[in-house]
């Protein structure tokens, strides 16, 4: 029997796939089909939609046929709410790739600190663009398709950005969906790290969507990230929601 927890594990998971969108989403018995092209899983990828999406040998081999004539590898993204498949992917050769945890809290139990330590943009600049990719060592591929996820975004969107003068030295992003904030893609520049910036960018966030009547928020995170990890449990974020993998193919 369903849970008021897995109702939550759901409704974030919906939040944080409409905070990564890709045009062209395929549906598929369940499930959405992603296949933007770049290196990115998230953005290429096989997604439940719900607990009573398909699990089974023949929609496996849909997916396949689908990946296939895109020129791709099958890729399957797996919550915890969705183990079902584990077994049979196992089984035809797909392994577990980059463990992830979904981290929630409520805004109010979150650490604020200095909100004005970050500056809030509705609108996304090529300046904080620019940053982010020479943040993150991207490659011009990777750059495109970062670029294109986020600019089909649809939901409101809070762009922050942390700076010494006319450099920003840390940036991150927030999307609301409903009375939830989904944070992604902080980063701080390799020379100004342990210096708060980023826990500048993330109050910033938090102060931000608690303007718009927003009352919980939650971020995804590799669990092998272990900086990352010891700072947003250290602002709060204490509550393991749920993890998911990706089940790649064996080389």
């Amino acid at each position: 029997m369903a849970t008021d927890e897995d109702a939550l594990r759901w409704r974030v998971e919906a939040a944080c796939r409409a905070a990564w969108p890709v045009p062209g989403e395929v549906l598929l018995d369940g499930w959405v089909l992603r296949a933007a092209g770049g290196p990115s899983r998230r953005a290429n990828s096989a997604n439940p939609l719900h607990e009573t999406a398909a699990m089974d040998e023949a929609f496996v081999a849909q997916v396949e046929a689908f990946y296939r004539e895109r020129g791709r590898p099958a890729i399957f993204r797996i919550p915890d709410m969705a183990q079902g498949i584990d077994a049979l992917l196992a089984a035809r050769g797909y392994r577990i790739d980059a463990p992830t945890t979904t981290l929630f809290a409520a805004l109010d139990e979150l650490a604020q600190g200095d909100r004005a330590g970050a500056l809030i943009e509705a609108a996304l600049s090529e300046r904080w663009l620019a940053a982010r990719d020479a943040m993150s060592g991207s490659s011009p591929e990777t750059a495109r398709a970062y670029r294109a996820t986020i600019g089909a975004i649809t939901l409101p969107c809070g762009f922050a950005s942390v700076r010494q003068g006319a450099r920003i030295v840390a940036l991150g992003f927030g999307v609301l969906q409903d009375d939830l904030l989904v944070v992604e893609s902080v980063l701080t520049d390799p020379a100004e790290r342990r210096r708060g910036h980023a826990r500048a960018c993330l109050a910033g966030l938090f102060g931000w969507a608690a303007g718009q009547g927003v009352r919980s928020a939650a971020l995804q995170v590799m669990r092998e990230n272990t900086a990352a990890l010891a700072l947003y449990r250290g602002l709060g974020f204490r509550h393991d929601l749920y993890g998911y993998h990706y089940r790649v193919r064996t080389a």
